[in-house]
């Protein structure tokens, strides 16, 4: 029996896995398909405190990884495929069919940007292609760049760049804005501003050496394809919360993220979920990193308190719901 599995290996899980290994509680670590998370793609983090000249994302992703195996954590190259509460203890499945059985389980699996599914689209992701204007955005300073939607996210990443660019393209489907009344017209008021209505990106024209030169645009109305030079694209689509396994078991929000009663606690007892799986706000490296060491914490709590106290019934996904939202009292949540 373990005392603690954690999902996920970006700053939440890694950080969940320093906490938690320093703590004496030997975790097991799953890895998945993506080690690293969002970091593993991203070139330079330069917002990231302790590292005045920046460092390279999967560099420090290797840091916090051989942080915490020298503290005693374990780790293990495998994906969650299920999970299932029981009577005192956790009961997962990994894809290998093995079966592990822990006292607390640690949900750092983050989630994923939505891209465009463009052909080059992997490679040029942190050479001119982004998901995050508050990580990159500070690198494109006095260029043009595009940022592709038209929601809430779409509109804070465009006046966000703002402050950095000297044009921004907002390119979208659409001849209106899905974002909020407030968000469209500070979006349409801001002279740097400039929307592309009824288009898509069609192709990233990356430079020989790889980086982003242009995009090429294709008119949804007319038909009509035109390129635009731009130093980075920033996609801004939305996220897809990796809880797939959770479904049906853990209460979720009508976006797939995880839900959470008190502190990193969900409704089912013994397990705590960190970072990006249940933020939809903020996705940054050094929030995840902080809700990773509560979730290792709140673990660490659990286990010392429910020592030989067996967990109650776990509770069906609308009970979840209900104890989320304060209207359900959950015992040993």
């Amino acid at each position: 029996m373990e005392k603690v599995v954690i999902i996920g290996t970006g700053c939440a899980g890694l950080t969940a896995a320093i906490y938690a290994a320093r703590g004496g509680l030997q975790p097991l670590v799953l890895e998945g398909r993506q080690p690293g998370g969002q970091l593993s793609t991203t070139t330079l983090v330069e917002n990231f405190p302790g590292f005045p000249e920046g460092v390279d994302g999967p560099d420090l992703i290797m840091r916090m990884k051989a942080q915490a195996e020298g503290f005693g954590a374990r780790f293990q190259w495998a994906e969650l495929t299920n999970f299932e509460p029981q009577d005192g203890f956790l009961s997962l499945q990994f894809d290998n069919a093995e079966q592990v059985e822990t006292r607390t389980l640690i949900v750092a699996s983050g989630a994923a940007a939505r891209w465009l599914g463009l052909a080059n689209e992997k490679k040029l992701i942190g050479h001119g292609l982004t998901s995050c204007a508050t990580c990159d955005g500070a690198f494109y300073r006095n260029v043009p760049v595009c940022v592709v939607g038209g929601g809430d996210s779409a509109a804070e990443e465009a006046l966000f760049l703002t402050r950095f660019a000297s044009k921004v393209y907002l390119v979208h489907r659409r001849d209106t804005l899905r974002a909020s009344k407030i968000m469209t017209a500070r979006v349409l008021e801001h002279p740097k501003i400039e929307p592309v209505w009824h288009t898509k990106v069609e192709e990233y024209l990356p430079t020989a050496e790889g980086e982003m030169r242009a995009v090429r645009l294709k008119n949804l109305q007319s038909g009509a394809e035109s390129e635009l030079e731009v130093a980075c694209v920033f996609v801004a689509i939305g996220h897809e919360p990796n809880t797939r396994p959770f479904v049906g078991k853990l209460a979720l929000d009508p976006e797939g993220y995880l839900l959470k009663t008190r502190g990193t606690a969900t409704a089912v007892p013994g397990v705590f979920a960190a970072g990006d799986v249940s933020d939809k706000v903020y996705r940054q490296a050094i929030w995840a990193a902080g809700d990773g060491c509560a979730a290792a914490l709140d673990a660490e709590r659990y286990l010392t308190e429910h020592a030989e106290e067996p967990a109650s019934v776990p509770l069906s996904p609308t009970e979840q719901v209900l104890a989320a939202e304060g209207e359900l009292v959950v015992g040993n949540a």
